[in-house]
């Protein structure tokens, strides 16, 4: 593929990269919302669901750039955070199948459903771009 041709590969990665980032944060904001550390189980309630958002977020901001800059380090976030949103999808799918009430608001299921769509999307373009390189 032409260099011109990868240069806008890698600006529809980057936009759809940008575009799951905002979901999966606001997925986030509603999982402080639900007390998602009750569901998962996770010891430590508030406290230790926030300080983990740190290097999270930090991590996920910070492959946007490198995203944009086209950088192997990039891609590979990249596929790290779709895979991540993939499984938070499935993983909320079979919660709400089993009758749990959290993440039952309409928004919820919003955001849920696209993550479901942009992180397969994100994925398979990211995986496409890698092969192209």
């Amino acid at each position: 593929m032409s260099r011109r041709g990868g240069r806008a590969m890698r600006e529809i990665v980057f936009w759809i990269y940008l575009a799951n980032a905002v979901v999966l944060i606001n997925h986030e904001v509603d999982s402080g919302y639900w007390k998602e550390w009750e569901l998962v189980g996770m010891k430590g309630g508030i406290s230790l669901f926030l300080l983990l958002h740190f290097p999270l977020f930090f991590v996920l901001l910070w492959g946007l750039v490198e995203t944009y800059k086209g950088t192997t380090a990039g891609l590979v976030v990249s596929l790290v955070v779709s895979s991540i949103g993939i499984f938070a999808a499935i993983a909320h799918a079979l919660f709400l199948r089993k009758g749990n009430e959290k993440f039952r608001l309409p928004v919820s299921i919003a955001i849920l459903i696209m993550t479901g769509i942009l992180s397969p999307v994100q994925l398979a373009m990211t995986v496409y771009l890698m092969n192209m390189q």
